[in-house]
């Protein structure tokens, strides 16, 4: 329901009433009882978010995404272990036993 402002074309008197949108307008003013009020345009109510918000990239746009995809490195839209230069783990144990073999 919206808040209405009222002012009285008789006294001056001015306020605000929350109303239904479907409800008469005021005539009758509470300071000086005469029927002389004028519903104001208000400027309206803010906006009200509600919820986890929204962001920016929320709706980009098709162009917007294949430019992005255009600019990633590579290795970077593959999966974690397809990476040609991280060792993999028999390599790894292999060296690693090398290496103390030789120091020893």
């Amino acid at each position: 329901m919206p808040t209405y402002e009222y002012q009285c074309q008789q006294c001056g008197h001015d306020f605000e009433q929350y109303q239904q949108i479907t409800a008469r307008p005021l005539r009758r003013c509470p300071s000086c009882g005469q029927t002389a009020l004028k519903r104001l345009i208000g400027t309206g109510a803010g906006v009200l978010f509600r919820g986890s918000g929204f962001y920016q990239t929320d709706y980009r746009s098709a162009g917007y995404k294949e430019a992005a995809k255009k600019d990633k490195p590579e290795g970077a839209a593959g999966s974690v272990g397809s990476d040609s230069k991280s060792p993999k783990k028999s390599e790894t144990k292999a060296g690693a036993s090398g290496k103390a073999a030789s120091d020893s």
